[in-house]
C-alpha cells in the first residue's frame, strides 16, 4: 500500500463515523486535556489547557457593578446573549484556550493570519524527525476553481482517474524532496538550509494559545463555506470543543448570525 492510499483509507474511515456519535465522543471526552482528535490524513487537534467558563463570562461582565455569581441561571444567559449581540466583546477575553495543532504548512499559514493570539511552531532549522508527513487529499477533495478571482467557487471533481493523478503527482514530489532533504542532512548541510527543499504539503506542528472573542473571529472566517476546505476541518473540531466549555456563548454565537465580535 502506497502513503498515498494509506492516508486516502484512513481519511475514509474517519468520515464513516456519524456525525452525531463524533460529537459525542467529544462531549464526553473532550473535558480531558490532551485527547488528541484526528483531521485530514494526518493532522490532529489536542486540547492543551482551557481557563474560564461562560460564568467567567459573565462575571467579568458584572464586574462594574461588583457583582459576582458561581453557577450560570437564565440572567446569565440573557446577559451573554446581549453581550454577543451588540458586541461588548471583552469578557468574552477572559476564557482562554490552549490547543496543540498538526496541519500541513499551507494551513498552517492561513491560520497565522489571525494575528490576535500566540503561535510557537516546530523549527526543522533544529530538529530532525524521524519521518516526514505529508498531506494527501481525499477524492472529496479534488476541486476546480470556477470564475474570476474574489469571485469564484469550487466545484468537486468525482472522476477517480483525476484524483490518481493528483495523490500520484503529490506522492512523486513529496518522496524527491524527502530524500533530497534526508541526503543534505547526511552530507552534514545545516539543517536551515536542508529543510528548504520541503513543500508546503508537510505537516507541522504549533502551540495555539486563543482567548474566546479571538476565537470567535477565527471560527466567523474559518468555519464557514467562503474559507478553504482544509482549514475549515480543523475550525470545525475547534468549535465542537470549544463548545464543550462555553456552550452559552456559542449558541448565543450562532443565533446571532456568527459574527465576528
Amino acid at each position: 500500500m502506497t502513503l498515498s492510499q494509506f492516508s486516502s483509507q484512513r481519511a475514509a474511515i474517519l468520515k464513516k463515523i456519524p456525525e452525531r456519535f463524533l460529537k459525542s465522543v467529544i462531549a464526553s471526552l473532550s473535558m480531558t486535556l490532551n485527547l488528541e482528535i484526528p483531521v485530514l490524513n494526518a493532522g490532529s487537534v489536542k486540547l492543551i489547557d482551557c481557563f474560564g467558563s461562560d460564568v467567567d463570562i459573565v462575571n467579568s461582565a458584572r464586574v462594574s457593578f461588583a457583582s459576582y455569581q458561581t453557577e450560570m441561571d437564565d440572567k446569565a444567559k440573557g446577559l451573554i446573549n446581549f453581550l454577543m449581540k451588540n458586541k461588548h466583546a471583552t469578557p468574552f477575553e477572559h476564557v482562554v484556550f490552549k490547543f496543540y495543532i498538526k496541519a500541513p504548512i499551507f494551513v498552517a499559514r492561513e491560520w497565522f493570519r489571525h494575528r490576535w493570539s500566540s503561535f510557537n511552531e516546530m523549527s526543522m532549522r533544529y530538529y530532525v524527525p524521524d519521518k516526514l508527513e505529508f498531506f494527501f487529499p481525499d477524492i472529496d477533495a479534488i476541486r476546480k476553481q470556477v470564475g474570476k478571482p474574489g469571485h469564484y467557487t469550487f466545484e468537486q471533481i468525482e472522476d477517480t482517474a483525476i484524483y490518481d493523478f493528483v495523490t500520484e503527482s503529490l506522492e512523486t514530489v513529496y518522496q524527491a524532496a524527502e530524500s533530497a532533504y534526508y541526503d543534505m542532512i547526511d552530507a552534514g548541510i545545516a539543517k536551515e538550509v536542508a529543510r528548504c527543499v520541503l513543500p508546503v504539503g508537510q505537516y507541522t506542528e504549533f502551540i495555539w494559545t486563543v482567548n474566546l472573542r479571538s476565537a470567535l473571529n477565527f471560527l466567523a472566517l474559518r468555519n464557514d463555506d467562503n474559507a478553504q476546505k482544509e482549514i475549515r476541518e480543523y475550525a470545525s473540531v475547534l468549535e465542537r470543543i470549544i463548545s464543550v466549555y462555553v456552550p452559552e456563548t456559542m449558541s448565543s454565537f450562532n443565533e446571532n448570525g456568527r459574527e465576528a465580535i
